[in-house]
């Protein structure tokens, strides 16, 4: 515990909805909601407009129609989220060396390490600079934490949301946690929090009260010592620079249960090749290949292979990945599929697996073509030149939230498809709310789009100090103590 508040935690704000709505001015100030928008889907960020609903974060996204039927359902655009992270994230290592992301839209900062003044001033005036210059970057919000241990700078930025920067004076830690719920203490999940409440025990200052023996004798040494240390405000965790990943993987949850085996071990190799590829855009590679497979019946299994060294040939990994789907039983219908690499090197060793992969797809070409040739050949000599076989064409999926362009109207994103029609509002993060047209699914002059910037217009891109949403509306109170940092403590 650090006897001054140099332990800064930040925290966008509803991250995915607010970029969503940074970029499509119709939706500002309207409920969003981004996540999977099929009939199994689930949400993963909710706007504060939808919160008002009780939308929240992994909540059935056919339950959260229920709840809120106008709010506008969009597809996640990870690309666009990354950009806005790593402009985040550049804004934090100007900050201190010593940054921990925890994901795309949090992180750790230990300020002491940037050389910054310990003075709570000090620190305070460098939290109010970082959300005003997250706000000239990216056009977003952001929520500020300081205190003198993890813990607390995150239970600090949790008090400011939304927009909002919060200090915790060390020594005023016990008597601000003591009537907080148990809940809020890391690594107090549902079952934890139940075995305390059977126990009579529900606030922090309780867990505190109870002592650490039987805290142990309730959870375990390990997990009830912990806990007993962070009722009290003990949080001794360093802020650390590089949180090694153990694992690359992805899934993917289907709208219908697949039955057809075929299918399945197609999209197998579809998840095999996106694996590698987030491993070779992370430079890394693996040696144990992974699959996970969900049933009809909620059940999941996991299969895993070790290859004899380090990986990101990607024929390697499909045919690992196929060998691991012989051993598994899908008749009854397979819900989630997913593939991964883990034991993680930051080289690649050529083995006799991706040499054995990639001799064979050569001479399968080889093949192929010769048999190719042969047919032609065949064909010219019976004198019929024959017709090419007709390649069925995929439709366009056309997602909501999916940025497009036309030929005509130019810039816009996709607001709805179905029976054979896609809704498309066209304007940009810099435009006045749009007008909404539309087209047929497979209308040659609409296309999909890369992402506009957040902030900026089209005349070379200018950075814009006014942010693309702004907030909520303050009392003059409220946005004096907004932004001079809200301090708790026990005074």
């Amino acid at each position: 515990m650090r006897r001054a508040p140099t332990i800064l935690h930040l925290d966008m704000d509803a991250f995915f909805a607010a970029a969503e709505q940074a970029a499509k001015p119709s939706l500002r100030g309207k409920p969003v909601v981004v996540g999977g928008i099929g009939p199994r889907g689930v949400v993963s960020t909710a706007s504060y407009e939808a919160r008002v609903f009780g939308i929240r974060s992994a909540m059935p996204t056919a339950q959260a129609r229920r709840l809120c039927p106008n709010a506008a359902y969009l597809h996640p655009r990870f690309s666009v989220y990354r950009h806005v992270s790593d402009q985040v994230m550049a804004l934090l290592h100007e900050l201190s060396p010593l940054v921990e992301p925890l994901s795309l839209d949090e992180a750790f900062v230990d300020l002491e390490a940037g050389g910054i003044d310990a003075e709570t001033s000090a620190v305070r005036a460098v939290g109010m600079r970082l959300r005003q210059d997250i706000r000239s970057v990216t056009g977003l919000t952001g929520s500020v934490g300081l205190a003198g241990a993890k813990m607390l700078a995150k239970i600090a930025s949790e008090a400011a949301k939304p927009d909002g920067l919060v200090v915790i004076e060390p020594g005023t830690e016990r008597e601000l946690l003591g009537p907080m719920t148990v809940r809020t203490l890391p690594g107090v999940g549902p079952a934890t929090a139940e075995a305390l409440r059977r126990a009579g025990i529900h606030t922090i200052a309780e867990t505190a009260e109870a002592g650490e023996a039987e805290l142990v004798r309730l959870l375990g040494k390990s997990h009830g010592a912990g806990l007993y240390a962070m009722a009290l405000g003990r949080d001794d965790r360093p802020v650390v620079a590089e949180r090694d990943a153990k694992s690359v993987s992805v899934e993917d949850t289907f709208e219908v249960d697949l039955t057809d085996r075929t299918r399945v071990r197609a999209e197998l190799v579809r998840l095999a090749d996106r694996c590698v590829q987030r491993l070779r855009t992370a430079g890394r590679s693996g040696r144990t290949v992974i699959i996970k497979v969900r049933n009809y019946d909620f059940s999941t299994l996991t299969r895993s292979e070790t290859l004899r060294g380090p990986t990101d040939d990607p024929g390697v990994v499909r045919e690992a990945a196929a060998r691991l789907l012989e051993t598994v039983d899908t008749t009854g219908g397979v819900r989630l599929l997913g593939v991964g690499v883990s034991g993680l090197a930051d080289f690649t060793q050529e083995d006799l697996f991706a040499q054995l992969a990639t001799e064979r797809e050569a001479a399968e070409s080889a093949q192929a073509a010769l048999a190719a040739q042969a047919a032609r050949q065949e064909a010219e000599r019976a004198g019929d030149p024959g017709e090419p076989e007709p390649q069925e064409e995929r439709p366009r999926r056309w997602h909501p939230g999916l940025d497009v362009v036309h030929d005509e109207f130019g810039a816009g994103w996709v607001q709805g498809s179905g029976v054979g029609r896609v809704t498309v509002r066209f304007e940009t993060p810099w435009s006045a709310p749009g007008r909404v047209r539309t087209f047929s699914v497979d209308d040659p002059a609409l296309q999909a789009a890369e992402p506009l910037p957040l902030v900026g217009g089209a005349a070379g891109g200018a950075q814009s100090s006014e942010p693309a949403i702004r907030p909520k509306s303050l009392s003059r109170d409220e946005a004096t103590e907004s932004e001079a940092g809200e301090e708790i403590s026990s005074r």
